[in-house]
């Protein structure tokens, strides 16, 4: 992974995962600057009844405000939303969060490829996306377009995620801007909340 980011300051992070990506997230927030100049939004593939038993693991491993996304709710820098189970998580033109539980898309709800989407329609050269461990091509095509607005692209190293599927698939279609090993995902987003102070 390259020691700088190469880009303007970024406004959004929004992670995505499935399968393995969770073990991951809990080992890097520890270790995350506790003053970002951005949010979170973590979309992970789960079920339904975990909502809050993630919030509590995720809040017990930062001093970052980590709250469940709520509908209408302004995106503010130094939190971290948490999409909820079975609800599909849309970012408005307003830089608001809305929740939506239309069918699944790619067996899933919440989507990642929709919350990229949205994201990248809204935040455009100003947002992250880093795709995590999973098995199913959710994500994909919501970094495509994240890539073709001019935000940053990121997928976690195939070769040291848990399940290689969906970050491999990212690859196959698609020319990241980095690849983030497993163990370096908290320096990634450590260096992006860096790039941003120096470029505000």
């Amino acid at each position: 992974m390259a020691e700088s980011i190469n880009k303007s300051r970024i406004d959004l992070l929004v992670i995505g995962g499935s399968a393995g990506s969770l073990e991951v997230i809990l080992k890097a927030f520890p270790q995350l600057t506790t003053d970002l100049p951005f949010a979170i939004i973590l979309v992970l593939h789960r079920k339904q009844n975990t909502d809050t038993t993630l919030i509590d693991l995720l809040s017990a491993k930062t001093k970052i405000t980590v709250i469940e996304a709520n509908e209408k709710e302004l995106i503010k820098a130094g939190c971290i939303y948490v999409a909820p189970a079975d609800y599909h998580l849309l970012i408005e033109n307003d830089h608001t969060l809305s929740l939506d539980y239309s069918e699944k898309v790619n067996f899933s709800r919440p989507c990642i490829d929709i919350t990229f989407q949205t994201a990248a329609e809204t935040y455009k050269d100003r947002l992250a996306c880093l795709l995590m461990s999973g098995a199913s091509a959710d994500g994909v095509e919501g970094l495509e377009l994240v890539k073709t607005l001019q935000g940053i692209t990121a997928v976690q190293d195939p070769k040291t995620a848990e399940v290689s599927y969906m970050p491999q698939k990212a690859l196959d279609k698609m020319e990241v801007d980095y690849i983030v090993e497993t163990d370096k995902v908290f320096d990634f987003i450590n260096m992006l909340a860096k790039s941003s102070e120096l470029t505000a």
